[in-house]
């Protein structure tokens, strides 16, 4: 039902966890975002569409008994009209059965690079995401019998208005634990990496003004004003030697 697939789009598999796929795309592959990729896929464990049928199976099995019972104690023209009806039983637990067990198919809660999302529905499907940034914790539940076989339940506490996301039965319960905790690990390790990197020196904010070669005119005229300022030459000298730079420009 579930393999491992290796690596895609780039994305380091997050220690402990295995990436998982099933060989047909499914609908929750159509709700990925742009550069999104699956981490981990999983479902509700074999024994929840079990006690799901509970009803249906009752049914078929009140439809077996009767049949048997009315073919022993009724006549000929009897066990046609009781065999009609007892058929119909069957069926009806039939086809309840069949819908149970292809909506228990059509569920998938998959723990992708960004988010956990949990899909619903055999023909009008729901989903329900929760970002693995804003999951605060994670809450396992297993009995006995869970722990042996490897299924329980899971509460993800996050930081929404709802607060809790309840994933129940479900299989390899641990795992998919794992799993998205180690993606909300190499999530928030991206994140602190980019506030890292993109943090840019005080001093290279603005750039250097370009430095005044020495031939500058404007240069020049600053020294000489100077050196007129000073008594080392006169102001006529000065205004000879300005008008001699000036022709040059």
């Amino acid at each position: 039902m579930l393999v491992p697939i290796h690596e895609r789009d780039g994305m380091e598999k997050p220690a402990g966890g295995r990436v998982m796929k099933e060989t047909k795309m499914s609908y929750a592959d159509t709700l990925l975002a742009k550069d999104e990729t699956i981490v981990y896929r999983a479902r509700q464990f074999w024994l929840a569409p079990v006690s799901d049928a509970r009803n249906p199976l009752l049914l078929l099995l009140l439809g077996i008994v009767l049949a048997l019972v009315e073919h022993q104690v009724l006549n000929w023209s009897l066990r046609s009209i009781a065999g009609f009806v007892d058929l119909i039983l069957i069926l009806v637990a039939l086809v309840w059965i069949a819908i149970v067990y292809l909506t228990w198919r059509s569920e998938e809660y998959i723990i992708t690079s960004r988010r956990v999302l949990k899909v619903e529905g055999l023909l009008d499907k729901k989903s329900g995401d929760s970002s693995l940034d804003k999951i605060n914790d994670a809450v396992l539940k297993q009995g006995l019998l869970a722990r042996m076989l490897h299924y329980g339940d899971l509460e993800v506490l996050t930081a929404n208005e709802e607060g809790i996301d309840r994933y129940q039965m479900l299989a390899n319960v641990v795992e998919f634990k794992k799993a998205m905790l180690n993606a909300k690990n190499y999530l928030d390790d991206g994140f602190r990496g980019q506030t890292r990197s993109g943090a840019a020196p005080a001093a290279a904010a603005a750039p250097a003004a370009p430095a005044a070669r020495p031939d500058d005119p404007t240069v020049t005229l600053a020294k000489l004003a100077d050196l007129r300022d000073k008594g080392a030459i006169t102001p006529a000298e000065y205004e000879a030697k300005k008008a001699e730079l000036l022709g040059r420009m």
